[in-house]
């Protein structure tokens, strides 16, 4: 199978796609698929119908079908922890069991569920009231990582359902600045807070958690109790912090942080857009499973995505790939995005501890069109890097203002146009003919001027963003992810190189307060920086 294609990846390498097109009719037809209302065209991609067979064929026999069955049914697919990864099961709709260790989890979801709900309506009706008796105003939501980027993009994306009900701020950077200027505005007799942290150990987390809570200290006084609520997997800790019992909502160690949004991990969602809200978003991701579960390879949407993602990286060597909505809505996609999965697929061996024979996962990046198109689409179009690019565009406007929406999509579409047809020297030349240059002054022009073309892309077409479409695009990028892993056969769900730098951080940390010394062995560059930071912070 991999010589097959190899075979394909060396006479696609250097295709054109103009020619592609040409030779192939039905090329938009064969290269795009559909989903409800849906439409997924990657007729642009460096692709032909035989090829996209041989890839299909490749999942078929790498046993990806059983390997999303195994995800689905509670198997142990994080291998190097031995655990299930089951966020599948927080947003399922019906009340079916799903076992862990032959116990069933539904009823603890749903009776988190249930106090999320509960919650967030105490606090979204301004029963839920703070040490002076005064209503909840605001919440900051304390977390880093997967109990940051998730409920920050969907709080961002969804609409502000209006009413008097409590303004959400997200704190994730450990940097003094980013809570200061958080806390500034705020009045702490009216604000609580979300610490949100599977383990209770993260370290930014815990120091701004505090940091927190000695500002409500100074204004509230002692008794801070309502004015925190917890989130983790490791209840005693966040108990042991200081958040009453009552006030902590558990998450599970199957849930990875990265896929955690739709467990207790959304409820600033709940709060800031309602808890009808992160249902509907639960829902559209349960739609989107069922279609990953149930369709056949060739016509599965997070199957396909994953197969070009990994065709694009594997076989024709882009090691970068970039993500552009063009929705002011979906803005936090692409960070969201590049820990969903660089630190999914971001590995070096695979499942079984063997050297991969080639790179994993590729760089991704991205930006909001159309701004984006006015700083780095210069370099996408002229430059020498040629990257493969996806285009997510919601159809319909969810706060419509005269045409502009028709002109956000026709910019979407023209850029996926000019990245493939490019600007031939022969249109310039015509273009410049008449203007009495002379042979080396229009050669120069004209090669200033070309855009080679040629570039790859992908488009998604949804209808709209609302939850409901949210859910299911959020869990069609996290299908997507483990498949690539799956073709990859990396392990998806651990993150070993996140915690080499948790842990080097501790003593240099010791030593830039003066607590200790750098250990033996230290490198010298290290020491050295560490002299001159002490020196320059006084």
């Amino acid at each position: 199978m991999s010589e097959s294609l190899a075979a394909h990846a060396r006479a696609l390498a250097n295709a054109s796609l103009a020619e592609l097109f040409a030779r192939d009719p039905s090329r938009v037809f064969a290269l795009s698929r559909e989903w409800g209302e849906w439409y997924v065209d990657f007729s642009k991609e460096r692709l032909t119908s035989s090829a996209l067979d041989a890839l299909i064929a490749h999942a078929d026999t790498s046993g990806v079908a059983q390997w999303i069955d195994a995800l689905f049914a509670g198997e142990r697919v994080n291998l190097s922890e031995a655990r299930p990864a089951l966020h599948t099961a927080l947003r399922q709709r019906d009340d079916a069991p799903v076992r862990v260790a032959g116990a069933d989890v539904v009823p603890a979801i749903r009776e988190t569920q249930r106090r999320m709900r509960t919650i967030a309506t105490s606090i979204r009706d301004r029963t839920w009231l703070g040490a002076t008796g005064r209503p909840i105003r605001d919440v900051v939501s304390i977390g880093i990582g997967g109990s940051d980027l998730g409920p920050r993009l969907v709080c961002d994306a969804l609409a502000d359902p209006g009413g008097a009900h409590p303004r959400v701020t997200f704190v994730s950077n450990v940097d003094p600045a980013a809570l200061a200027r958080a806390l500034a505005p705020l009045d702490p007799s009216q604000t609580l807070f979300v610490v949100i942290s599977k383990t209770f150990t993260t370290q930014e987390t815990l120091a701004n958690a505090s940091a927190a809570r000695a500002w409500l200290k100074r204004s509230v006084g002692e008794d801070v109790e309502r004015h925190f609520v917890g989130v983790s997997a490791n209840v005693a800790q966040a108990r042991a912090f200081g958040i009453a019992g009552d006030n902590v909502l558990p998450m599970w160690d199957w849930v990875g942080g990265r896929y955690s949004l739709w467990s207790a991990v959304g409820l600033p969602i709940a709060i800031a857009r309602g808890y009808d809200a992160f249902e509907a978003l639960c829902a559209g991701a349960a739609s989107m499973d069922r279609h990953v579960r149930t369709t056949s390879l060739d016509r599965n949407l997070a199957v396909i995505l994953a197969l070009v993602g990994w065709w694009n990286a594997r076989w024709l060597g882009f090691n970068q790939r970039l993500v552009i909505p063009y929705s002011h809505a979906l803005r936090e996609l692409p960070s969201f995005l590049q820990q969903l999965s660089l630190e999914s697929n971001g590995k070096r061996v695979t499942r079984d501890g063997m050297p991969l024979p080639a790179p994993s996962a590729p760089a991704l990046w991205g930006g909001t069109g159309t701004d984006v198109q006015h700083s780095f689409f210069q370099w996408l179009h002229q430059g020498t890097h040629p990257v493969p690019v996806e285009f997510v565009v919601p159809v319909r406007a969810s706060e419509p203002i005269e045409d502009q929406q028709t002109l956000l999509i026709g910019n979407a579409l023209a850029q996926a146009q000019a990245l493939l047809v490019g600007r031939p020297a022969e249109q310039i030349r015509r273009e410049l003919a008449g203007q009495g240059l002379g042979a080396g002054e229009l050669d120069a022009l004209v090669a200033a001027r070309q855009c080679p073309g040629n570039r790859t892309s992908t488009t998604l077409l949804l209808p709209s963003i609302d939850a409901e479409q949210l859910g299911a695009l959020l869990a069609l990028y996290e299908h997507r992810t483990y498949i690539e892993s799956l073709l990859w056969q990396v392990n998806a769900f651990d993150q070993w190189g996140v915690e080499l730098g948790k842990g080097l951080a501790k003593p240099i940390i010791a030593a830039l307060a003066g607590e200790a010394l750098l250990p033996m062995g230290t490198d010298a560059s290290t020491e050295a920086l560490v002299a001159r930071a002490r020196r320059l912070a006084g």
